[in-house]
């Protein structure tokens, strides 16, 4: 592919992404930039008719307007996005790189996800969670993510927040995806539960989700996960353990060995409350190589630093 393309194309996505940051939720593009940016260039730029996203050629006879994917930034009444039957010319996500070189299916896998999402934030099977959730959380990440981490269930900081990991326990979670090398936003990251367990009578704690409330929700989590096709899985405790392969046995039993789950390599890890809870060298050096196995996994370069890590001396 030419590098002038590709140069092109990342002055593209940086500008929609600009626009996506400043609260700008459709976009107008011709029906000649669409049929040129789904198909692989075949030759030169200059002789492609790629617009300049600064100054859009669009005519009001000519321009489709797209609600943005997955759920993101909508508001009540807006569309959750296009089936592959209602794609007309013209309509173009504002998400990723993947989507601008192959809209069609970019455009499916989001419309898929939005539709799960618009399921699950309107869920009410378990009506004693529901009626004591302040949050749905669906989950948060990239849908196009090689990696994905699965946990328990919600605690008081994601049900406020509708977003998972986001307490003490999500900030040493980002911190190894970080020391992995990846950012949050490039891995994705949900639970078993996607209401936080009530806790009637107590003021804080949290306690583990049952296996009829876990039997109800997780479903919904094995959409998600057949939908993003993540290379590898991460289990963080027994819970996700038992929700995604049915297994009891004990996280300190399975941690640290390969498992399956529907074909994809998983797994299980400590939860990082434990190592809130438990801070020897030791445990972390277990969470961490579990890490490097997965980093091993998915092909990713390692530096002796991160070998290293939480080794003595």
């Amino acid at each position: 592919m030419p590098a002038t393309y590709n140069d092109l194309l990342d002055t593209t996505i940086q500008y929609l992404e600009g626009l996506k940051s400043r609260g700008v939720r459709h976009v107008a593009v011709s029906t000649d930039t669409l049929r040129n940016l789904s198909q692989p260039p075949t030759r030169p730029v200059a002789q492609q008719p790629v617009q300049n996203p600064r100054s859009p050629d669009v005519s009001s006879s000519r321009r489709t307007i797209l609600p943005l994917p997955a759920g993101e930034g909508r508001g009540e009444g807006e569309s959750s996005g296009p089936s592959d039957s209602s794609i007309q010319p013209g309509s173009l996500p504002l998400n990723s790189q993947s989507a601008i070189r192959n809209p069609k299916s970019a455009i499916e896998k989001s419309a898929a996800f939005s539709a799960l999402r618009d399921r699950v934030m309107a869920c009410v099977k378990c009506e004693h969670l529901a009626s004591s959730r302040k949050n749905v959380v669906f989950g948060v990440g990239n849908i196009d993510a090689q990696l994905m981490f699965v946990g328990e269930a919600p605690g008081a900081d994601e049900d406020v927040q509708g977003e998972p990991f986001v307490g003490r326990a999500g900030e040493l979670l980002t911190k190894i995806i970080q020391a992995m090398g990846f950012q949050r936003g490039d891995v994705y990251i949900a639970n078993i539960l996607k209401c936080r367990p009530d806790t009637p009578g107590q003021s804080a704690g949290n306690r583990k989700p049952t296996a009829d409330e876990m039997a109800t929700c997780v479903p919904y989590l094995h959409e998600q996960i057949d939908i993003i096709k993540p290379r590898v899985l991460v289990a963080l405790g027994a819970t996700a353990i038992e929700g995604l392969l049915g297994k009891t046995q004990g996280i300190m039993k399975l941690r640290g060995h390969w498992q399956t789950y529907r074909g994809t390599p998983l797994m299980p890890t400590f939860h990082p409350a434990y190592l809130l809870r438990n801070q020897a060298m030791s445990e972390k050096r277990k969470v961490w190589e579990d890490m490097l196995a997965v980093m091993e996994k998915l092909e990713m370069p390692i530096s002796d630093k991160q070998r290293n890590y939480f080794t003595r001396g």
